[in-house]
């Protein structure tokens, strides 16, 4: 993966429909917090996840979704945009227009396949790829178990051309309490591959 030689101002966040939407959620308050300006790409089966995991009940038309994730985070006016799947004058189809960074989180096993294979069906799948083409970091977050040799190799495949795997398996070394603080184990060390400051956990070593 692309090293960062600074915080990115731009990150698009992708949600597909893995199970793990409390962690896309945490990571996208973090980057609203850093002042991060956030793209975000939701697909169909991410809208279903979320309504099923969490409370979040997302609204139709993306100019609506836009305000709602807005207003659920508490971002400024701008500072978050809600891109649709077949939006294909989006910035974040292009390497002229793309932020400089992208996650998916988390990412299903469909969309690895898609990414790894360049499929670009959807803004998702194109928008990693100019991250891929472009050599800029992609940080590709996996919930499945167990993984097939399929998934093995689509992630090993992704790692060759420089994306980051970042499996959703936080460790317990840290003594969790609740489900938030192993959501948190995750999202702190993906916000610490973006070079981006995070207080929900301390490096290995430090003191809590």
């Amino acid at each position: 993966m692309a090293l960062l030689q600074q915080p990115p101002k731009v990150i698009t966040l992708a949600i597909t429909g893995a199970s793990g939407a409390p962690y896309a959620l945490r990571l996208l308050q973090c980057l609203v917090n850093t002042g991060c300006q956030v793209n975000i790409l939701v697909s169909s089966a991410a809208q279903v996840v979320l309504a099923t995991e969490t409370d979040w009940q997302l609204p139709g038309d993306k100019q609506a979704q836009t305000a709602y994730f807005a207003e659920r985070v508490g971002a400024k006016d701008g500072q978050i945009k809600v891109f649709g799947k077949q939006q294909w004058m989006a910035p974040v189809a292009s390497g002229s227009g793309a932020g400089e960074a992208m996650v998916v989180c988390p990412c299903s096993t469909g969309s690895l396949s898609a990414i790894a294979n360049g499929a670009c069906d959807n803004l998702i799948e194109r928008a990693a790829d100019v991250h891929l083409k472009e050599r800029r970091p992609l940080i590709i977050v996996p919930r499945e178990a167990p993984y097939s040799a399929i998934h093995l190799e689509n992630m090993l495949k992704l790692t060759n051309m420089g994306a980051l795997i970042m499996p959703a398996s936080p460790g317990f070394y840290h003594q969790p309490q609740s489900i938030n603080d192993l959501v948190d184990f995750i999202v702190a060390r993906i916000l610490d591959q973006l070079c981006l400051p995070q207080q929900l956990m301390p490096n290995w070593g430090e003191s809590t």
